[in-house]
């Protein structure tokens, strides 16, 4: 097995990266799991990608092996796209996704069903080493609902709907074959496999 540091806090990303990556012969760690303080960083980037880059670059000249880190959000048409790269931001980096999801829906109340397109879009770069950086990017179409539902997923999924059923009343399979997550990290995935066939 290799081992990839991921640069996140979120156990749940821990878990989607694990699930897809694995096959290939990679454990994911949190740098807290190894025992290492990534800091704090600042993501001024301009886009998710740009972000993603910020984040994987400051886990990787801490931890000299290799990094993987994300940076998603939900992009709503009715609202110009926001939250967009601020989604984890929106309302206070403090504020739980369920009062998130509370003051998104109070702004959309008054949209109609034909115009609460939505989708989440996720940033991955990892680096290898110093001279090989892997940037891939997903996407996900959906709407946003009127009311939060289902009981798993993480962050906006009870209110970003597929088909008319929430990213929270998946299964984690269906999630990953659907999400902007699981496009992302496929691709990654794919990268890596091309990669290690000549390591």
């Amino acid at each position: 097995m290799r081992e990839f540091i991921i640069a996140t806090n979120n156990k749940n990303k821990l878990i989607e990266i694990e699930r897809i990556l694995g096959p290939l012969g990679i454990t994911a760690v949190t740098a807290g799991e190894r025992g290492i303080d990534l800091g704090d960083v600042v993501e001024d980037g301009e886009t998710f990608i740009d972000n993603a880059y910020i984040k994987a670059k400051h886990a990787f000249d801490i931890c000299h092996c290799p990094v993987i880190a994300d940076d998603s959000g939900l992009c709503i048409d009715a609202l110009d796209g926001r939250p967009g790269i601020y989604s984890a931001r929106y309302g206070g980096e403090s504020t739980s996704y369920s009062d998130k999801i509370t003051m998104l829906l109070k702004e959309l109340e008054d949209v109609p069903e034909e115009a609460r397109g939505a989708h989440f879009t996720s940033a991955v770069c990892c680096i290898l080493d110093d001279s090989t950086v892997i940037k891939v990017e997903g996407r996900c179409e959906g709407r946003i609902a009127y009311e939060p539902s289902g009981s798993g997923g993480f962050g906006y999924d009870p209110i970003f709907t597929v088909d008319g059923v929430s990213f929270a009343s998946l299964s984690a399979e269906e999630k990953d074959r659907l999400s902007h997550r699981g496009n992302a990290l496929r691709m990654l995935r794919d990268k890596l496999a091309e990669i290690m066939k000549t390591d």
